[in-house]
């Protein structure tokens, strides 16, 4: 047995299991929402963080990392494992076709998993739903929990997406409303950071040029652990 999953949050840049083979791609008709509660993670019960789940979007792209375990089926189970005690806030497993820049009409993997949340406030208790930018961005500028906070988990989305070539405009859009939260919290005064990690180019150096505002980042604590 071999299983593929798709990782399109914090899978993308923190796996945090063994697999043996990682692909970049696509899948399609859906995007990334910060509709759903993290309580165990990037935040807490009384103060829940706001982490990305897909909405259907019909004609919607969504990229991200598709993972192989492979090896037997004891490898295969510790990696399930896993990754449902880290996704535990996602009520369902679906099954989508996954597509390569290469050939965008042809799937290149059919039947991966990926982690996905019911739309409904009623069976789905993690299910906050939309709300608008500001009310969201105040509560991702604020929450944190055990793996560090809420705030670092979009940034460094929006800096994942950035490396692998593929900017999700709705990211950089939550995150520039984050840091104008930040901002006003701080008087203010916005202090910047060069971003950590390696450049998408590693020929040319990861300085403050190379960088397009909307990932310049605050100065901020650095988060441990792995989250969801």
């Amino acid at each position: 047995m071999v299983f593929w999953v798709f990782g399109y949050g914090s899978l993308v840049w923190n796996p945090g299991f063994d697999y043996d083979e990682k692909v970049l791609g696509f899948i399609k008709d859906y995007r990334r929402v910060f509709d759903l509660a993290c309580i165990d993670h990037r935040g807490t019960p009384e103060h829940p963080a706001r982490t990305c789940t897909l909405e259907q979007t019909e004609g919607a792209i969504c990229w991200g990392t598709a993972y192989c375990v492979k090896g037997g089926a004891e490898r295969e189970r510790l990696a399930m494992e896993y990754l449902e005690r880290r996704e535990c806030e996602y009520d369902q497993k679906t099954l989508i076709d996954f597509y390569k820049e290469e050939d965008p009409v042809k799937p290149f993997l059919t039947g991966v998993i990926v982690f996905t949340s019911t739309p409904d406030k009623v069976s789905n208790k993690y299910y906050l739903g939309p709300a608008p930018l500001e009310d969201m961005a105040s509560q991702i500028a604020t929450a944190t929990g055990p793996c560090g906070n809420n705030r670092d988990y979009l940034f460094k989305l929006e800096k994942a997406m950035f490396d692998i070539g593929h900017e999700d405009d709705y990211v950089i859009e939550l995150a520039n409303e984050v840091r104008k939260v930040l901002g006003i919290a701080e008087k203010g005064i916005l202090k910047e950071k060069l971003l950590v990690g390696s450049s998408s180019h590693p020929h040319i150096p990861l300085t403050k040029s190379h960088i397009p505002a909307a990932l310049q980042l605050l100065l901020l604590p650095e988060a441990v652990a792995t989250d969801s």
